[in-house]
């Protein structure tokens, strides 16, 4: 799976994340640099999910980037840039690889 990754100026431990719920970052638009802002023709083909981080995001860019990606039908997933919420927001949309990651809230439920 590939994703898109909208906001945020670094990406601290979210690519590890990701890699072990078996999604690829296909690319990562800061959306605070002015040239990240300007509007794209549309998103990569081979994108197949649209991860917002909506801390780090203005509304015209987040509202710009959500109508692109449902023009194709594409996931969108907005949380804030925590890996917490991340995998959060993972489990919630059926994306999260149970017993892929230790700290998985499905994983510590199971094991009560």
């Amino acid at each position: 799976m590939n994703a898109i990754l909208v906001g945020a100026d670094t990406l601290g431990n979210i690519p590890g994340l990701l890699a072990n719920q078996g999604i690829g970052i296909l690319k990562h638009i800061s959306g605070r640099n002015a040239s990240h802002q300007r509007k794209l023709p549309g998103l990569p083909k081979d994108t197949d999910i649209l991860i917002l981080f909506t801390d780090f995001v203005g509304h015209n860019v987040m509202r710009h980037f959500r109508m692109l990606a449902q023009e194709k039908s594409i996931p969108i997933l907005a949380c804030r840039r925590s890996t917490c919420a991340l995998l959060e927001g993972l489990q919630q949309a059926g994306l999260c690889k149970e017993n892929q990651c230790d700290t998985c809230p499905n994983q510590t439920r199971k094991k009560n």
